[in-house]
């Protein structure tokens, strides 16, 4: 995967070391061209070399006269999704990501994801995967495969394919072999920190650890989920209904095979011959403002579910995002082999 300074140029090159690595590039060939500092001072296409050779520079002359000085840009932890979007769809295909301070900390390409999201992610991965030993004797359940590589990284790749690109994983049981493998995550052009529980925090509890989050919303994921999910989708829906906090729910259809009575003091008020029943359970992907962080206690026992009921009781819009796309959570011997086939179908 290429990393995002590879996009990275130095004010004063020269347009022969422009035309190399513009080469290097294609078919991505746009060059960001950046002070010591990485401040983001132009651009650089093969177009504006062309047009400059044209003008009688030579392959010796510095690229300082033929870039463009006002580059379009994402600002870090900006929340316009809206701007993300209209980008997308006038074609804007490879842009810089800048800090408060204009320095290039990313590069996105529309090409090779689907969206930039203005948030955080945080894995919990540190559970015993008990359910499914022996596998998980000497392997932490994250990073049991799932056709060619681990659970966990079906989860991070899909998404950093919609441009999340900060990460925290709670990690505890072999939590060593976690941090090994995927490192900072370099490697895939995304930041990864780690956070150990010393004992058990339950399914959210990890996250009252993180101070340092960069924007303001926060997703939190079981690790061992293998879904579909479009985030953009999901993002907007949070945004579009001003919710606070907004739960993954995915459909269980009862069926009863007999007439249901509905009474009212043994009076029978209707009938339903063999009705089916929706119900929607926890789908194990949380989206919140990260404002409601604080109702976490510190270095607590404390599930999704506590925080939910809390949010409820204080008055907040907890919603839920009805899903009906590919979703299986990974507990249990069965559900893994089913995996191992599914995943084979599913392009992800």
């Amino acid at each position: 995967m290429r990393v995002f300074k590879d996009h990275l140029i130095i004010k004063g090159s020269s347009v022969k070391q422009a035309l190399e690595l513009l080469n290097q590039l294609a078919p991505d060939s746009i060059l960001f061209v950046v002070d010591q500092q990485d401040t983001l001072i132009g651009s650089l296409t093969d177009g504006d070399v062309r047009r400059g050779l044209l003008n009688d520079f030579t392959v010796n002359s510095l690229i300082d006269d033929i870039i463009q000085p006002n580059p379009r840009f994402i600002r870090k932890g900006e929340n316009n999704i809206q701007k993300i979007i209209a980008y997308r769809e006038e074609l804007y295909r490879i842009l810089p990501v800048v800090d408060e301070n204009r320095r290039v900390v990313n590069v996105i390409n529309f090409r090779t994801i689907k969206s930039y999201l203005p948030i955080d992610a945080v894995i919990m991965a540190g559970g015993r995967g008990e359910r499914l030993q022996p596998l998980t004797d000497e392997t932490p359940k994250p990073l049991l495969k799932v056709g060619e590589k681990p659970i966990m990284e079906h989860n991070i790749d899909r998404l950093a394919a919609y441009g999340i690109d900060d990460f925290w994983v709670s990690v505890k049981y072999l939590g060593e072999q976690i941090e090994q493998y995927f490192g900072n995550g370099q490697k895939k052009n995304i930041k990864i920190e780690y956070v150990w529980e010393t004992e058990p925090l339950g399914t959210i509890g990890a996250v009252s650890k993180i101070t340092n989050f960069e924007h303001d919303y926060v997703l939190v994921t079981n690790s061992d989920l293998l879904t579909t999910i479009d985030y953009e989708n999901f993002f907007l829906d949070f945004i579009n209904q001003e919710a606070d906090f907004a739960v993954l729910t995915i459909p269980y259809k009862v069926n009863i095979p007999y007439a249901v009575l509905e009474t009212d003091d043994r009076q029978i008020k209707s009938l339903k011959e063999k009705p089916t029943y929706t119900y929607y359970s926890n789908g194990g992907v949380y989206l919140m403002k990260k404002e409601l962080i604080q109702y976490i206690p510190r270095n607590s026992f404390f599930n999704s579910t506590d925080l939910m009921e809390l949010l409820i009781i204080k008055g907040y819009k907890v919603i839920s995002y009805p899903f009906s796309g590919y979703w299986l959570d990974i507990g249990n011997h069965e559900d893994f082999k089913r995996s191992q086939i599914d995943v084979k179908t599913l392009g992800i």
